[in-house]
């Protein structure tokens, strides 16, 4: 695996910011790993880091260089701060950045692939609410999306704190695009693609009940939905086991 720590300027957000990203490499004389790298371009995970995190806290908290490497499997790690992955009410346009800017961004620096069957969306927490509205907001670009103890019930619940109002304004946001419930219902209703859905959340994390309210939405559509369920709470051990069976679940094509 190729490692970069990646520093460039957004035009969306007109400041300098960064991506942490891993590249496939075919390898084979490693003490105890094994790399590989299929033809062409590579399938893509964009994986997305929570509130209090940034774009390093993946490779930092979990071994996922060591779990994609079998996989040839790219990994865009970007940094959106405590953005909710939202064009903030004041605050910058981050939902613009990672939906449009970042994919194209990341494809002229790297040889990754465009095509909607080699690209998949993760997150945590926040990222996990960033996840399933990138998939369910285009799911023209995304084949699959997975949620670990998403923050996925905030339009239903608006927060009150004060941080909240300035990423979401103080306008209740139900029934618009940035209330994944409406996004769930929007996708269904179009005929167009439909991106799989994974989700997941530890029975004792305080993100749980929100969690449930999403899951009977996802289970009473048509949609390609699996959701686990074990003990846990909101924390990285959780996460660093769940992201191995994210992996495990994506529809990957073989690398060789």
């Amino acid at each position: 695996m190729a490692l970069i720590q990646c520093h460039f300027f957004s035009e969306v957000l007109q400041l300098s910011t960064s991506m942490t990203v891993i590249l496939p490499q075919a390898t084979s004389g490693q003490v105890g790993l094994t790399g590989a790298a299929g033809p062409g371009l590579h399938p893509t995970l964009y994986l997305l880091h929570g509130m209090s995190d940034d774009d390093s806290i993946w490779l930092r908290r979990t071994s996922i260089e060591r779990y994609v490497a079998p996989l040839g499997l790219a990994v865009v790690m970007p940094q959106v701060h405590r953005s909710f992955y939202t064009d903030m009410a004041e605050g910058g346009q981050y939902w613009t950045f990672i939906s449009q800017e970042l994919p194209h961004l990341a494809r002229s620096f790297f040889p990754l692939s465009a095509e909607r069957k080699d690209n998949f969306v993760a997150g945590l927490s926040m990222g996990g609410y960033g996840a399933f509205k990138l998939a369910l907001s285009h799911p023209e670009q995304y084949a699959a999306a997975a949620s670990l103890s998403g923050a996925l019930n905030v339009a239903k619940t608006p927060p009150t704190r004060e941080e909240m109002r300035r990423i979401f304004g103080s306008e209740d946001f139900s029934g618009t695009p940035n209330d994944l419930l409406w996004l769930l219902s929007e996708v269904e209703r179009n005929s167009g693609p439909q991106p799989q859905l994974y989700q997941c959340c530890g029975t004792e994390d305080f993100l749980y009940a929100d969690n449930q309210v999403f899951r009977q939405a996802a289970s009473n559509t048509q949609l390609a939905y699996r959701y686990d369920e074990e003990p846990g709470s909101h924390e990285w051990g959780y996460w660093d086991a769940k992201i191995q069976d994210v992996l495990a679940w994506l529809p990957l094509r073989q690398a060789h």
